[in-house]
């Protein structure tokens, strides 16, 4: 029988290859969409910041990730920065980020103009005003954009006749208040969730990229979110923008100092990587260019110099790395070990600081690094890095309460550091770790499943392992989790029961333990391994011959 392919699940994959021992648990393949623990479901869509759903899998924040535009009202530049920090925070952690974005101004600002009174007026007579020329062009201009906020009027616009061609003229003359008030038109336009309007605006999108290459740090900004937006919605739109040039101007713009501009820079392309088409026609181009280099650098320098940047790049990165097109040139990069070095880092500022924010940065990180791992490459770059261990335990201890999501991200990176060498295996022995590992034993299904996971890897490298598995009282812990109602974490206590039993018969099940086993013979699921352990512990001397016989060997393989 040969190997079976490694499965993206939590499940240990058993092979009679020649040999006893079963095979550790597969390096598992976070996802780019949602699932698990952390963000959203969908095909390469994020949460919690990102979240993801197909291909590798993913775990972010809350996962409840809805499909829905993000919503958070933005403040100018400057002014209320610290709030919309917060609103994005926010929205990071209960939305999916395959979403739209949405820079508005103050919210004191609604109350002049007549703001009240643009929505009921008929938008043929504001874009007749706007259309005048007057003096008061800028004013007719904000009246619309806050007709614009909503649905039916961004509909009944773009079908007036000349009306985004106004807007683009406007938005490309010589009068900065003017252009500026028509960026922001079109901005709510591009926020809209009808595809028809965001087609609409196809004939401004080289104009975006052209003032991309300007002065105005709120202009530059607007026309990053607008891009973002309009990628987000269109196909259409993003066929024009790629002969457009919208990749080198992007990679021209990601070396503006302004940090602002780079975090609507990483808006724009984790949009465009999230595209159906980007493994093929996206992301080539992209690795042709400077990207990602400055990418993993605004990564890796996120904690001197702003995390929302770093945030935003970080998840382009695990976008990129989820497509399975460019883990060799991010390798060539040093992708592993600056993630790796950045990973202490963050466990280092926040065992002694303030964290809030930081699990923003840390999701995105552990994802890229734990899929770099998985890849079939990926064992030849793993750090040997003890460092990386306590960075872990320490990420895990400081979120477990607060931001929950983080632990299981953590526990899939664990997994494919111990998954086939045993350098991780032996330091976590080492460094006395283990206790802190089981005590996360009754955190959740998906903890407990994670948890048992990586227990497996250390078992599974052979009788010393267990033998320490054993004198640090793990079994008591299992057998309890046996008692769970689930038969899928008790289906992945089994395995690791069964490996404890082929390498260290001495384990045995303690007082009380055959009942605990047997309450699970009448699942029938279970019911054979439960034979077979019983039969196992009944017979210790045997064991390991016992546990080696083709039959027992197809029954631990079926495990799912």
């Amino acid at each position: 029988m040969t190997n079976p392919p490694r499965r993206r699940q939590h499940g240990v994959g058993r092979a009679a290859s020649g040999h006893a021992a079963p095979r550790p648990a597969p390096l598992l393949p976070r996802p780019c969409g949602g699932g698990g623990a952390g963000p959203g479901s969908g095909a390469a869509r994020r949460s919690c910041g990102r979240g993801g759903g197909s291909g590798k899998q993913v775990g972010n924040g809350p996962r409840d990730r809805g499909a829905g535009r993000r919503p958070p009202r933005l403040g100018a530049p400057g002014s209320h920065r610290a709030a919309l920090h917060a609103a994005l925070r926010k929205a990071r952690r209960e939305q999916q980020l395959v979403s739209k974005r949405l820079l508005r101004e103050d919210e004191e600002e609604r109350g002049q103009d007549g703001a009240g009174r643009a929505a009921l007026d008929p938008v043929s007579e504001l874009l007749r005003g706007v259309q005048r020329g007057s003096e008061d062009r800028r004013g007719w201009l904000r009246r619309l954009r806050r007709a614009l906020q909503s649905k039916e009027t961004q509909q009944e616009f773009v079908r007036l006749d000349g009306a985004v061609r106004t807007l683009v003229g406007l938005f490309t003359c010589s009068l900065p208040d003017v252009q500026l008030e028509a960026a922001r038109c079109l901005h709510e336009l591009s926020h809209s969730s009808d595809a028809a309007v965001a087609e609409a605006c196809v004939p401004v999108t080289s104009y975006l990229l052209t003032y991309l290459s300007g002065h105005s740090v709120e202009l530059m900004e607007l026309c990053l979110y607008t891009l973002g937006n309009l990628v987000v919605e269109s196909e259409v739109v993003r066929k024009k923008l790629l002969p457009q040039g919208i990749i080198p101007v992007l990679s021209s713009c990601i070396q503006s100092p302004h940090e602002a501009v780079l975090e609507g820079l990483g808006y724009v392309l984790s949009q465009l990587l999230q595209a159906k088409e980007a493994p093929t026609e996206i992301i080539p181009l992209v690795l042709d260019s400077v990207l990602p280099q400055h990418m993993l650098r605004l990564v890796c320098s996120g904690l001197k110099f702003g995390t929302g940047a770093a945030v935003e790049f970080a998840w382009c990165l695990h976008y990129i790395v989820c497509s399975h097109t460019a883990n060799v040139e991010l390798m060539s990069l040093g992708a592993v070990p600056a993630l790796t070095s950045l990973l202490c880092d963050i466990a280092s500022e926040i065992s002694q600081s303030d964290s809030e924010g930081l699990e923003l940065l840390i999701c995105p990180v552990l994802r890229c690094l734990s899929n770099l791992l998985a890849e079939e490459t990926g064992h030849e770059a793993q750090p040997q890095d003890e460092r990386l261990l306590v960075a872990l335990f320490i990420i895990m201890q400081c979120y477990l309460q607060q931001h929950p999501f983080i632990v299981p991200e953590s526990l899939w990176l664990l997994n494919n550091l111990t998954a086939d060498e045993p350098f991780f295996c032996s330091a976590l022995l080492s460094m006395d770790l283990l206790p802190a590992l089981l005590q996360l034993l009754p955190h959740s299904q998906t903890v407990s499943m994670l948890v048992l996971t990586v227990l497996c890897n250390i078992a599974e490298k052979g009788p010393a392992y267990c033998q320490q598995l054993h004198q640090q009282a793990a079994l008591p812990l299992l057998l309890h989790v046996l008692m769970v109602p689930d038969p899928e974490v008790v289906g992945q206590c089994l395995e690791l029961l069964h490996l404890l039993f082929l390498h260290w018969p001495q384990v045995g099940l303690g007082q009380g333990g055959h009942q605990t086993l047997e309450q699970h013979q009448s699942t029938p699921e279970l019911q054979e391994r439960v034979r077979v352990l019983l039969d196992m512990a009944l017979h210790p001397l045997d064991a390991s011959a016992f546990s080696s016989s083709p039959a027992v060997l197809s029954t631990f393989s079926q495990m799912t």
